[in-house]
């Protein structure tokens, strides 16, 4: 059993690979104040006291909503910590997502998130493709991408990622700028990606899931349930631990509103899979509808 790293050279720094996600310290839908102000705060502290040095987030969380929490939170921020926040929707009065794909409002988006962040310039900003909400589709993004390389030459960014998109897309956004990171659609039962995680895992480049747990419809299995309790862990933990085996270049940013459910999301980290579980595990992808 072979040991997994549980760091990695991101954006000039090291980071755990187990990070956290702020999306769910809004209210429902990602939308509005917390429902506890309190709990939100002492989920964000207890993240770094955890160990946490690379959080995920967005301005149009809530919106405005997780930005602020965070900057009340931890502002003065570690020198460690590695925000990274994206770009490329904005909210309707009634919580839907609307894209925000036109260089003015990726300008505007950016100093939204240097006001409710609080800071002069972002660790790294993810260029968020709309697509078809929860999978990419194949569209030119050089257009998104220049206006954040340009927000770069000025200062105001000092690494660009992207969200959302293909395997085409990267490429593209390669020859306009350096890419540190990948944020897509990824987990146990949904690998449509395998091919580009070891891809950029070839060239150094992170590879960030999201919904590493199922997102809105939680990974249901029985037999990822029976794995579990012969592991005496949670059946998310196990789904956890899989993507830190899977490859070296995969960072974590599970979410949640509760320090006792960060805390068990954390000590994923330390669960180690036999490869005999790994091979159970390799078997539970469920094939996914075409989109």
């Amino acid at each position: 059993m072979s040991a997994v790293s549980r760091t990695y050279p991101f954006a000039g720094r090291t980071v755990n690979r187990m990070g956290y996600g702020a999306m769910q310290l809004a209210g429902p839908g990602v939308f509005g104040p917390p429902k506890d102000r309190d709990a939100a705060l002492a989920v964000l502290r207890q993240a770094i006291e955890q160990g946490v040095n690379h959080i995920d987030t967005s301005d149009f969380y809530g919106p405005h909503v997780t930005n602020q929490l965070i900057r009340e939170a931890l502002h003065p921020y570690p020198q460690d910590l590695v925000i990274v926040t994206k770009v490329g929707a904005v909210r309707g009065d009634e919580g839907s997502w609307l894209p925000a794909a036109e260089p003015e409002a990726i300008r505007r988006g950016i100093h939204d998130n240097l006001r409710n962040l609080g800071v002069d310039v972002i660790d790294v900003v993810n260029m968020r493709i709309m697509g078809a909400i929860h999978a990419p589709t194949e569209s030119s993004i050089e257009k998104q991408v220049t206006a954040l390389a340009e927000l770069q030459q000025q200062g105001l960014i000092r690494h660009i990622g992207l969200s959302n998109v293909t395997a085409t897309q990267v490429a593209e956004a390669q020859r306009i700028a350096k890419i540190v990171c990948v944020q897509n659609h990824y987990n146990l039962v949904h690998r449509d990606d395998d091919a580009l995680v070891d891809e950029l895992a070839g060239q150094g480049i992170a590879y960030v899931p999201f919904f590493p747990l199922g997102g809105f419809t939680p990974i249901q299995s029985t037999a990822l349930s029976d794995i579990a309790a012969k592991l005496g862990a949670t059946p998310m933990q196990v789904a956890l631990a899989w993507l830190l085996h899977r490859s070296p270049n995969i960072l974590l940013i599970p979410g949640t509103s509760s320090v006792a459910h960060l805390r068990e999301n954390m000590s994923a980290a330390e669960l180690r899979l036999p490869q005999s579980v790994l091979d159970e595990l390799e078997a539970l992808e469920q094939p996914v509808a075409a989109h």
